[in-house]
């Protein structure tokens, strides 16, 4: 029996070498009412040419394939002026910061169970509906992989209160719990400096606009931030105030 006409618009192009898993991972998405048209190709170069040809929404690729292979792939996606969204689907987990590096909306763990393809589906039409915002915020809300009880899932940066070194790991403290992920402190506190993100000890960063106190008991400075009270060395202290009390200072002359 046909099936009846879908409301939704959604093009995705599902790229992997291995025709089992690429007609897999078509096929669940083409169960999805939400998604119009389902592409294939069989390798990342003939992707990119599917890609010249049509309009694709979201690539769901595999990571490990010869030649041009997923995270290439996504490099040259991303370059794109009207750049479609980056679902990854593969068999390991080491890639997974990699992929919060190129922006990916989801990450899928094979063999892929059909409730994480209709999460991945509604990652990307909320990023989508994002995109079509008449005025895009000046900082976009970053996703970072976490692991959890085996399952790769995502953080957004927004949830993140501060960020404590360990190592070469860094653990994401939110209002739900931690995570440990492979990142270190400074490369976080680089890349989100422009998203109110300061170090205020050598192990430890904050996201400015979750502090709501601030202590100077004998020289010993201290930030309130979500209930829980952190130290501010020395050397960050005067760089601390300068950045809380600057935005103040913009709002009053306003």
């Amino acid at each position: 029996m046909p099936r009846p006409p879908r409301t939704a618009a959604l093009t995705v192009l599902v790229v992997d070498d291995e025709a089992p898993a690429r007609n897999e991972v078509a096929w669940l998405l083409d169960q999805d009412e939400r998604v119009g048209r389902v592409l294939t190709a069989s390798s990342g170069t003939s992707a990119l040419a599917a890609l010249e040809r049509e309009h694709v929404d979201v690539v769901f690729s595999d990571i490990s394939m010869p030649g041009l292979d997923g995270m290439q792939l996504a490099r040259v996606i991303r370059r794109f002026s009207e750049r479609p969204q980056v679902v990854f689907v593969t068999a390991h987990d080491t890639h997974a910061v990699d992929a919060f590096d190129l922006d990916a909306v989801d990450y899928l763990m094979k063999p892929v169970r059909p409730e994480r393809i209709g999460e991945a589906v509604r990652r990307c039409l909320a990023a989508t509906d994002r995109d079509d915002e008449p005025e895009a915020t000046p900082e976009d809300d970053e996703t970072i992989p976490v692991e959890l009880g085996g399952v790769t899932r995502f953080v957004r940066r927004s949830e993140i209160r501060w960020v404590q070194a360990q190592g070469d790991y860094a653990r994401l403290h939110t209002p739900t719990g931690s995570h440990l992920v492979r990142i270190p402190l400074a490369t976080l506190e680089e890349r989100w400096a422009e998203a109110g993100f300061v170090r205020i000890h050598r192990s430890t960063l904050v996201s400015t606009r979750h502090i709501s106190e601030i202590h100077n008991d004998g020289g010993r400075c201290t930030v309130l931030v979500d209930g829980t009270e952190l130290q501010v060395s020395r050397r960050h202290t005067r760089h601390l105030r300068g950045t809380l009390l600057r935005p103040r200072a913009t709002t009053d002359e306003g």
